[in-house]
């Protein structure tokens, strides 16, 4: 594949939709990225700028931004999207909006473009309802910030046609992803059903009164922040000892948070008002200085666990035994 020639619409331009865009940018597509609000044209490409300067900055892209913007075309005409072979919604999770825009998305496109969306609520099977051809639309769930992770979730709906995300797959390997075909569709997908296991729990804890929010994110950031980057939970298992889970399993899982309730401890933040550093008001206290400085601490800190995790690729192990493999048939000098 040539992704010079492959046309992909960006449909919404907020911090999401900007990163996406981005990342399509410094993989060799020309994007058409449409603002549906007049909002986003304010600061669609000074986000985008921004993000192409920092990638620069941090060895990620080895061009000035001028070189990939000027495969940008920012519009809030929807007729821009005809050359388009794929276009990604990117709007807020809203079906009543989100059915509007993949109409107006769909009355213009060819009959073959692909069509998706970066919901990570809404059922797939649902969204691909409101369009007359439901096979070639499928979920595209992006990880903030777009341009600089690996992560990227392609999800068929029940009417999907797989061999299309097969193809979208494949596509994304030029994005720098690592992808997670999701072939059933279902509610939250893969990521989405384990990390908010995790967050209920947490809550939980918190709420209990058995650790502080700071003990919380300290014992993550010290257990699986060690290994997550490398492996996943069973490659974890198979590594530490698949029967001592199975042990720990029988007494523990029963006594885990299973409640289908919002907590009060997120809902109380929220009805005040909080958005977390957004705002300066989250589970943590900030100062407006503090929020700035995690907020541009993160950001520093995705190009440097970037680098990082690109040198343990899924495949780090098949490639060390191939090039054991070479070296043990190489003939002695």
């Amino acid at each position: 594949m040539n992704p010079q020639e492959i046309v992909i619409g960006v449909v919404g331009l907020g911090l999401m939709g900007c990163s996406i865009a981005t990342c399509l940018l410094i993989s060799g597509h020309p994007v058409v990225a449409l603002a549906p609000i007049p909002d986003d044209l304010l600061h669609a490409r000074q986000r985008i700028d921004e993000h192409l300067a920092q990638s620069l900055a941090n060895g990620l892209i080895e061009q000035q931004p001028e070189f990939y913007t000027q495969n940008l075309t920012i519009t809030e005409e929807y007729n821009s999207l005809r050359p388009c072979q794929l276009v990604i919604e990117c709007t807020i999770e809203n079906i009543g909006i989100k059915d509007t825009v993949l109409n107006k998305i769909e009355a213009v496109v060819s009959v073959d473009a692909l069509i998706t969306s970066n919901t990570s609520a809404i059922p797939i099977s649902t969204l691909q309802k409101l369009i007359q051809r439901p096979a070639r639309f499928f979920g595209l769930h992006w990880t903030e910030p777009a341009h600089t992770t690996r992560f990227l979730e392609i999800i068929c709906g029940d009417q999907s046609d797989v061999t299309l995300g097969e193809y979208l797959y494949e596509l994304s390997a030029l994005w720098g992803k690592e992808p997670i075909l999701v072939r059933k569709d279902i509610a939250g997908f893969i990521t989405n059903r384990l990390m908010y296991a995790m967050y209920r729990e947490a809550i939980s804890l918190v709420e209990g009164g058995y650790a502080t929010v700071e003990d919380v994110d300290r014992s993550c950031r010290n257990n699986a922040g060690y290994y997550m980057t490398l492996v996943g939970v069973f490659r974890w298992m198979d590594l530490t000892g698949v029967p001592a889970y199975h042990t720990v399993m029988k007494d523990l899982l029963p006594t885990l948070n299973n409640s289908t309730q919002v907590p009060e401890l997120i809902d109380r933040i929220v009805r005040e008002g909080g958005k977390g550093i957004a705002n300066a008001k989250g589970f943590h206290e900030y100062t407006p200085e503090e929020a700035k400085l995690w907020e541009e601490t993160f950001t520093e800190f995705t190009y440097e666990i970037r680098k990082l995790a690109l040198k343990y690729p899924a495949d780090v192990v098949k490639r060390k035994l191939n090039e054991k493999q070479l070296k043990d048939v190489a003939p002695e000098s």
